[in-house]
């Protein structure tokens, strides 16, 4: 199977498995509101999102490199599971001493064990399942992703709408969720045979924490970029802005689930096709086919802003879909900064990560403290996510070509960027004409990057029909066929 078409297998099995498990959170959004108040969803969500930073201080950023180290040709799986294993369980010791703290913070009281456990079983469910995709049991991957969102789900009923538990029913159906799963991993695939004290002694233990505890600091850096904001809201304005600002910021989830789905798939390929003498033309053709569905979906997105909150939200809710076109924005470029970060995963650069990200986590401080403030209010936070996200971009992209040079499109990726921000704006600001204007912005992001799409299709259903008629590829032939222009 060639690279391409492995990658489009890769995508929809995952995107099986993914988009199933997301759209169903999706759906439940409405579900979520109705059963809490703004405030009470504003309190779930900095609970949350407090346990997603501490993740990586307790993990230590080792799912990343077990996932990383696992795909090594020559590698010691036993070595590599067993690392992530015990340097979790060490982190959850150390956090486990410290959990009393956190009843010291008002706003946690009440809440620590839930924190705890929340990060604890998250951190050992993420190991397992990192360590099965790297295997490439994608199946595996995808189905038991659908597993652990129906029962998050099922538990949400149960805890919500039967017990009445409120904030602890919402993070505890979580918890237990990934409890299940990751005993039913570590059972069903026999993870437990992979633990062992003596390959502690081996090379790669500390070989995988000098490439994962510069990910400690990536990783808050980046929980700042996305979260911090919801805090100095709830400081600035107050915990019901806050409840409107996370409702607004589950519709670009939308477009974080497309870019995940296809990341996810995209990290498997760029680091086994590493070595291959076509890898960059590899990723500038991909770059070129993602970017170009990350801007139409964004703007698509965008344009139906007032409806989507209203499908998916109580009507309390509705005012949330002022905020939907700026964080859509900045959403289309949080997903081209993974898509650059997969260049530092392949080189194994996790330094470089930690810079970029730590750039654009204090950019995002300095402009929510300098906009939320203002007639922005809400909205300057959206506009913080976005400028943090562009600037950022724009230095991994630089960056990155030291290590694989290929085409970035940067007339395309202009003009894209150019249409959606006048299109957020006139939607924002709801100025005459802005239906016009939004079913326009769709139209022109939509035709200008069709060629984009229509050559990665084309790549693919070529060479699945040159394949399956015993047929070599151009390339395979050494025939040089020159490709069509692209701006």
């Amino acid at each position: 199977m060639n690279k391409y078409r492995k990658l489009l297998s890769n995508t929809v099995i995952l995107g099986f498995g993914t988009f199933g498990s997301k759209l169903l959170v999706f759906c439940m959004v409405r579900f979520y509101t109705s059963c809490l108040n703004t405030e009470q969803y504003g309190i779930a969500d900095v609970i949350t999102q407090t346990a997603n930073l501490l993740i990586p201080l307790l993990s230590v950023g080792i799912a990343e490199a077990v996932f990383r180290f696992a795909l090594d040709r020559e590698t010691d799986k036993k070595a590599v599971f067993s690392t992530g294993f015990f340097t979790i369980l060490a982190g959850g010791a150390v956090f486990g001493l410290l959990t009393p703290l956190l009843e010291l913070v008002p706003f946690f009281r009440g809440y620590s064990l839930l924190v705890f456990s929340y990060t604890l079983f998250s951190c050992l469910h993420t190991l397992c399942m990192q360590f099965i995709r790297a295997e490439g049991k994608m199946k595996l991957f995808a189905v038991h992703g659908i597993l652990s969102t129906a029962l998050t789900i099922l538990l949400n009923l149960l805890f919500l709408l039967v017990f009445q538990w409120g904030v602890v029913g919402y993070v505890l159906s979580v918890v237990l969720s990934d409890v299940f799963c990751t005993v039913s991993l570590f059972l069903s695939q026999k993870l437990y045979r992979l633990v062992s004290f003596r390959s502690l002694r081996s090379r790669f233990p500390r070989a995988m924490l000098k490439f994962s505890i510069p990910l400690i600091p990536t990783t808050v850096f980046w929980w700042m970029t996305n979260v911090a904001d919801r805090y100095m809201v709830t400081w600035m304005i107050g915990s019901d802005a806050d409840g409107l600002y996370a409702v607004a910021y589950k519709i670009p989830t939308l477009l974080i689930l497309l870019s995940g789905i296809f990341i996810e798939a995209w990290q498997f390929s760029a680091i086994s096709e590493k070595g291959d003498q076509e890898h960059a033309v590899f990723f500038g053709n991909v770059f070129n086919s993602f970017q170009a569905l990350m801007f139409i979906a964004g703007a698509v997105l965008t344009a139906l802003a007032k409806i989507a909150v209203q499908v998916m939200a109580a009507e309390e809710y509705y005012p949330a879909w002022q905020y939907v076109p700026m964080l859509s924005v900045a959403t289309i470029f949080s997903s081209l900064v993974t898509f650059m970060g997969s260049v530092y995963l392949v080189e194994k650069k996790s330094v470089l990560s930690f810079l970029t990200s730590m750039t654009g986590a204090l950019l995002n401080l300095v402009l929510n403290l300098l906009l939320i403030p203002t007639f922005l209010a809400v909205n300057g936070a959206a506009i913080a996510t976005f400028f943090s996200y562009f600037v950022v971009f724009i230095i991994r992209a630089l960056n990155a070509q030291k290590y694989i040079s290929f085409p970035m499109h940067p007339v395309k990726l202009t003009l894209n960027t150019a249409i959606v921000l006048v299109q957020a704006y006139w939607m924002i600001t709801e100025s005459q004409g802005w239906i016009f204007v939004q079913i326009g912005a769709v139209l022109l992001v939509f035709g200008l990057n069709l060629h984009a799409i229509l050559a990665g299709v084309g790549r693919i259903l070529d060479r699945k029909k040159r394949t399956a008629e015993g047929e070599p590829s151009p390339e395979e032939a050494g025939v040089d066929i020159p490709s069509p222009p692209e701006i």
